[in-house]
């Protein structure tokens, strides 16, 4: 089972060094690379002022973060709902690097979860192009109109549509082996299984059109590559 997680946050700023927080997670689960219909979802009290910059980004203001939890009584939650699992982040280097900051300042270790950037995958898969989720959303025809304001569970959804369309499409999930990019490492396989057929179906063919089609191939002559196939196609007709 290939498990991944697709994340998203908000924060009251861009760097967690000059004393920015975390304001919001919101994270997506993906079996195989379908979504599961599990989601992970939290908004914190990050203790400070609410820029009015980031405000115009989310609309979390200081006064509806003031009762919610702290990071450090989530952060338990948010480990065990992410395991070991790899996880899916558009620009991963900002929000990792706001997560470990969090999780260090209540005592806790470093995320050591695979990852992969979503920013890095487009920019490989479409060089030169803008590779914002807004402007993926558009050049994959995908939905996005509920995105007035940025929000970390909502931007979730639209990035796990965003992450299947840049790794092959929807069908990905059928193939028997897809390949991402996992950032810092090379490249990983994943295999997912197709189950066979206990009993194979019968065969569509009736006697007269087995029948009929042997008399083709008579006519190609015996070095006729279909000539190998037709005692096959005969007793499947039977």
């Amino acid at each position: 089972m290939n498990r991944e997680i697709v994340l998203d946050t908000e924060t009251t700023g861009l760097s967690p060094q000059q004393g920015d927080r975390l304001v919001e997670i919101g994270c997506v689960e993906l079996i195989n690379h379908i979504p599961s219909g599990r989601h992970y979802h939290v908004y914190i009290n990050p203790q400070r002022d609410m820029p009015a910059e980031a405000f115009r980004v989310h609309g979390l203001s200081e006064e509806f973060l003031a009762d919610k939890p702290l990071f450090g009584a989530v952060a338990n939650d948010f480990r065990e709902f992410i395991g070991d699992a790899t996880l899916v982040i558009h620009n991963a280097p900002f929000d990792m690097g706001f997560l470990n900051a969090e999780l260090e300042k209540t005592g806790q270790g470093r995320l050591t979860n695979k990852v992969i950037d979503t920013v890095m995958v487009a920019r490989e898969k479409h060089p030169g192009a803008r590779v914002s989720l807004d402007a993926l959303c558009k050049h994959y025809g995908i939905d996005n109109s509920r995105r007035t304001l940025h929000g970390a569970l909502l931007d979730s959804e639209i990035l796990a549509e965003v992450y299947l369309e840049l790794i092959g499409g929807k069908q990905v999930s059928l193939a028997l082996i897809a390949e991402t990019r996992v950032s810092g490492a090379d490249a990983i396989a994943t295999r997912v299984v197709v189950p066979q057929r206990p009993v194979a179906l019968p065969s569509r063919l009736t006697p007269q059109e087995a029948a009929a089609h042997a008399a083709i191939v008579a006519k190609m002559g015996a070095d006729a590559i279909w000539a190998q196939y037709v005692e096959t196609v005969d007793t499947a007709a039977q």
